[in-house]
């Protein structure tokens, strides 16, 4: 059975919904049976540089420096419920097209959910960038990646067409919005649910997989 997981890497309820994802998944006893797969979806495909995401959130939101300093501290609490340690303040936004290019090849070598993981912890978590191919690099570097491997993909025209063919057919499933989790193609999760969703849906599409 395969999850695909449409997400970007500086989404906040991502890495949430990631977590809540997996916490679920621990608890089923066809666990091992399960694949996910990371889609991607860009927040900002038009963004053209980096920004304090303080200052996104603020312009998009006509919001006060207070009033994003609360947002931002209620993700954060609700980000510790799930054992992981937001530090947001120093955050930076921008054009992800490329780390998600990244993540596409990173399947193929079979560090997928190794990458994506260490980018999400280090931009939630450590305040890194993600957002220029030495950023990338440093991150791919981290959980044994080759630098070479990374530029060598990203200096190409690799998975550029995929990244956007994974946005149109999230588009066509109704996403309108990220995190979004599919099953087999069929049923379908929006947003950071809480665990018991992931576990009556994934659970209903198993029995379905059973019978087929």
């Amino acid at each position: 059975m395969i999850i695909d997981v449409w997400s970007d890497v500086v989404c906040p309820w991502c890495f949430i919904g990631k977590r809540r994802l997996e916490n679920a998944i621990s608890q089923l006893e066809y666990r091992d049976e399960i694949t996910i797969r990371h889609r991607a979806f860009e927040l900002q495909p038009d963004a053209k540089e980096t920004m304090p995401t303080s200052k996104l959130l603020a312009d998009k939101y006509r919001a006060t420096p207070a009033d994003v300093k609360s947002m931002q501290a209620n993700v954060c609490a609700i980000a510790d419920g799930e054992g992981l340690c937001y530090n947001l303040d120093e955050t930076l936004s921008g054009n992800t097209f490329d780390s998600h290019r990244l993540l596409l090849w990173s399947q193929t070598i079979g560090k997928q959910d190794q990458l994506l993981e260490a980018m999400y912890s280090g931009y939630f978590e450590n305040s890194l960038p993600l957002f220029s191919h030495q950023d990338l690099c440093t991150i791919a570097e981290s959980i044994g990646i080759s630098s070479l491997d990374v530029m060598s993909v990203l200096e190409s025209d690799q998975y550029k067409s995929e990244v956007l063919e994974d946005r149109a057919l999230a588009s066509q499933l109704g996403a309108t919005g990220v995190p979004f989790f599919v099953v087999d193609m069929k049923y379908a999760i929006s947003g950071a649910q809480p665990l018991e969703a992931f576990l009556q849906t994934i659970n209903a599409a198993w029995d379905e997989h059973v019978k087929c």
